[in-house]
């Protein structure tokens, strides 16, 4: 079955870190960008960061700047999204997407693959 499965969610205290992996099961992930989405209960769906076939990253949030980053070991088929410093407004379910395509350049298209979430909560 192709599919993308995220992992690495939970609970943490402000101020706290997680590593979010997206993993690709059934295809190899080298030859597409990968975004990392977020949805809060009652608000729409956020893009967060794109990632390229080659590494290249593009920000799409603000408010995660220089306390999230975005990696991929093609190796191990996986794309992580590193989050530091989290704060209570960063709670959602992340979710990673493949594009069609091996940059972050495109818009309006259809994703290739979606994974099922993984649920974030940022709480003392």
């Amino acid at each position: 079955q192709l599919q993308l499965v995220e992992s690495g969610g939970g609970l943490v205290q402000p101020g706290g870190s997680l590593r979010l992996s997206c993993a690709a099961s059934g295809f190899t992930l080298d030859t597409y960008a990968i975004d990392w989405f977020r949805q809060a209960p009652g608000k729409e769906r956020e893009g967060v960061y794109c990632i390229s076939y080659r590494g290249g990253s593009t920000n799409y949030a603000d408010s995660v700047k220089g306390r999230f980053t975005i990696s991929r070991d093609n190796a191990k088929n996986t794309v992580y999204l590193q989050m530091n410093s989290l704060k209570p407004e960063d709670t959602a379910v992340y979710y990673c997407a493949a594009r069609p395509y091996k940059l972050c350049q495109e818009f309006d298209f259809t994703y290739a693959y979606w994974g099922q979430g993984t649920q974030v909560t940022v709480s003392s």
